[in-house]
């Protein structure tokens, strides 16, 4: 049986602004190491599975910085766009032209990625299209209008938070981002664009310690010590 192949790609062209500070949270020191190096080293531990390689899209300043660290797997580092799609695309052209490859889609300020889940979604692939981590909502979900006015209450039964990494092979992901490019399609979420094709995508439970760092508060609760 031929093993599969598997990349990890992480889009960094944006600037964090809501850290606050002159560096992109990205590239802020995390126990030593950039943030953005020490979540690619997470996904090099034990248990998760073997990497084949690593498409890092970055802003086109920290391009020479980049490419010069070490990875025990290529490593292709191109410069990010204007948006995160436009990132996420310039990595993908540049990955091999294996289509039956892995990517793994994943937000360079989520460095505590679980093993088990994402393992699990790997797996799914060989049922579903695509597959993306995420947890349940365990907040009350109001709808509002314009002015801040209560509307109505949702149900949260059924509701997820999305996580990355996000995952579907190579075909599937350069097929879903060359359509939303002709479509004039803009999505955050990479496996929306999966859903715009009418593809089946698996929600894979997932951890909430698989956070996002976004605000300085979430760096001081669990920046390493």
């Amino acid at each position: 049986m031929t093993q599969v192949l598997i990349h990890l790609l992480i889009p960094t062209g944006g600037r964090g602004l809501r850290m606050g500070g002159g560096c992109p949270k990205q590239f802020r020191d995390w126990g030593g190491v950039p943030l953005l190096r020490a979540t690619v080293e997470a996904f090099l531990g034990p248990g998760m599975p073997v990497l084949a390689g690593i498409a890092l899209a970055v802003p086109p300043e920290y391009l020479e910085a980049v490419r010069a660290w070490d990875f025990p797997v290529p490593a292709w580092v191109v410069a990010g766009g204007d948006s995160r799609q436009d990132s996420v695309e310039a990595a993908l052209a540049a990955l091999p032209a294996f289509p039956e490859a892995v990517v793994l889609i994943h937000d360079a300020v989520r460095p505590f990625p679980p093993a088990g889940p994402i393992c699990e979604a790997i797996a799914a692939l060989d049922a579903w299209d695509g597959a993306v981590l995420g947890e349940p909502s365990t907040d009350t979900l109001k709808r509002v209008d314009g002015e801040g006015r209560v509307l109505g209450t949702e149900p949260r039964a059924g509701i997820f938070r999305a996580q990355t990494p996000q995952v579907a092979r190579l075909e599937t992901w350069r097929r879903a981002f060359a359509w939303a490019r002709g479509a004039g399609v803009q999505a955050t979420d990479d496996v929306s664009l999966l859903e715009g094709l009418g593809l089946r995508v698996k929600l894979v439970l997932s951890p909430s310690s698989n956070l996002k760092l976004t605000t300085p508060e979430d760096w001081e609760r669990h920046a390493p010590t």
